[in-house]
């Protein structure tokens, strides 16, 4: 029993009685595991290619979004401009007071005394061949004091001058494809008046392809609009335009058509520079001068000039 005891005692080897051989085996198995795990001079390169990249690709992204938002511009806000109710003297003389409007020659018969005739019909309730004959009193537009109303078109209103009459529009061009541009980029539109054609003719597009269109139904037409009072440089070159058009102007008088938004535009500017000067109200205002100059890739209108009224006493 003894021997078989001993035997199976001696074939169990503890495990810190490894040969010296069997422990350099090991620690070469363990070094070459490092070796795997070890990043390679091959893995720095590719992470640092692949670092620079995500950097380039992200670079290259926000380049293109900076250019995309500014490629497609929101348009601002449009504008819409006030109503101005602007008072008129028209063709009254010019004064301090307001005179009473003269009766009309139906209106002062009815207020005469009736004829004896009349008083005679009325009474014997009898048919008279007699006619009353009533001459109309003739009364004097100046015998009063005038009318202290603002020159412009009869009416009533604030006492302001209105915009066609205050406004004045300045161009700088060098050409007249320059002029055109700004024209289109303002989308002001050229029209023809009066002579023997019936309505107003207008053209738009006037860079490119004018196109030309006729208004019959002048009533309707709200736009704000402005006359050559004196000759300018700038008149032929709207009278070439209108003419490339197609649109005959013997005869005919020349009109730009302000839209909408620009009108509002052009009153937001005109206030902005009234405050500035010490002046809050519009009714204060004679004269504004615009004048377009280039803005970017656009234009824009600045106030150059502004006189003020004097204060009534």
């Amino acid at each position: 029993m003894s021997s078989v005891a001993d035997k199976s005692s001696s074939d169990t080897v503890p495990a810190d009685s490894a040969t010296p051989a069997e422990l350099e085996q090991r620690r070469l198995e363990r070094l070459q595991e490092r070796q795997k795990l070890r990043t390679s001079r091959f893995d720095i390169v590719t992470s640092l290619f692949l670092s620079l990249i995500l950097f380039i690709g992200t670079f290259v992204l926000m380049l293109f979004l900076v250019w995309l938002f500014t490629r497609f511009e929101f348009p601002p806000k449009p504008i819409k401009p006030s109503i101005e109710n602007a008072a008129g003297r028209g063709p009254n003389a010019e004064g301090t007071e307001r005179d009473f409007d003269p009766p009309a020659a139906e209106e002062v018969e009815e207020l005469l005394e009736p004829t004896l005739e009349e008083n005679i019909m009325a009474v014997t309730n009898a048919v008279s061949s007699v006619a009353a004959t009533v001459s109309a009193t003739n009364f004097s537009a100046t015998d009063g004091k005038g009318d202290s109303r603002p020159p412009g078109p009869l009416g009533e209103g604030e006492d302001i001058i209105p915009r066609a009459e205050r406004w004045q529009l300045k161009f700088s061009a060098k050409n007249i494809n320059g002029y055109a541009t700004q024209l289109d980029f303002y989308k002001i539109e050229l029209g023809a008046l009066g002579g023997s054609i019936q309505g107003v003719d207008t053209a738009k597009n006037l860079a490119g392809s004018p196109q030309k269109y006729r208004i019959v139904d002048t009533e309707n037409e709200k736009r704000l609009y402005f006359m050559w009072t004196t000759p300018g440089p700038l008149l032929q070159y709207d009278r070439q335009l209108l003419q490339k058009a197609g649109i005959p102007l013997p005869g005919r008088q020349i009109l730009k058509f302000i839209p909408e938004n620009l009108e509002g535009l052009l009153e937001q500017t005109e206030m902005q520079y009234a405050k500035a000067n010490g002046h809050d109200t519009v009714k204060e205002i004679a004269k504004t001068i615009f004048e377009s100059e280039p803005d970017g890739s656009g234009f824009k209108f600045v106030v150059t000039s502004q006189r003020y009224r004097k204060p009534r006493r």
